[in-house]
């Protein structure tokens, strides 16, 4: 049960992190500061059900497309984020596809160091405790 919510907070993390580098990097991606969890909480839940979505829908159909599940399910993501919510304007199709890759790359290095720098302590803190 720890290890699910270690998980699901560093996945949290991971994508706010993201989201932070293209609201930082791009002019016209904006994030309202008093919604910013909601978007990072919506793009989370989008993410992790359109994720093996479209894993499924590209083993069977465009198998090419493997490689870049994550790029398109985190454009698509940002989409319907956009979308669905005021708080959140991405601000063209340039800023569109330039947050795509600094959303990804944002959340895929998040991804890697969180684990090791940040919840390896509360797992060990975890493990003496039980």
């Amino acid at each position: 049960m720890i290890k699910l919510a270690l998980s699901a907070a560093a996945y949290l993390i991971a994508n706010a992190v993201g989201l932070l580098l293209a609201a930082v990097l791009l002019a016209g991606f904006e994030i309202d500061p008093l919604s910013f969890l909601i978007v990072v909480l919506a793009f989370s839940v989008i993410q992790a059900v359109l994720g093996p979505m479209i894993t499924k829908i590209s083993l069977k159909q465009l198998p090419q497309l493997m490689g870049g599940v994550a790029l398109v399910t985190v454009s698509i993501g940002l989409l319907i984020t956009d979308l669905l919510l005021g708080g959140m304007s991405i601000g063209g199709v340039a800023n569109w596809l330039a947050a795509t890759l600094l959303v990804w790359l944002g959340s895929l290095i998040a991804t890697i160091l969180i684990p090791i720098y940040v919840f390896k302590q509360l797992a060990e803190g975890a493990k003496k405790k039980a």
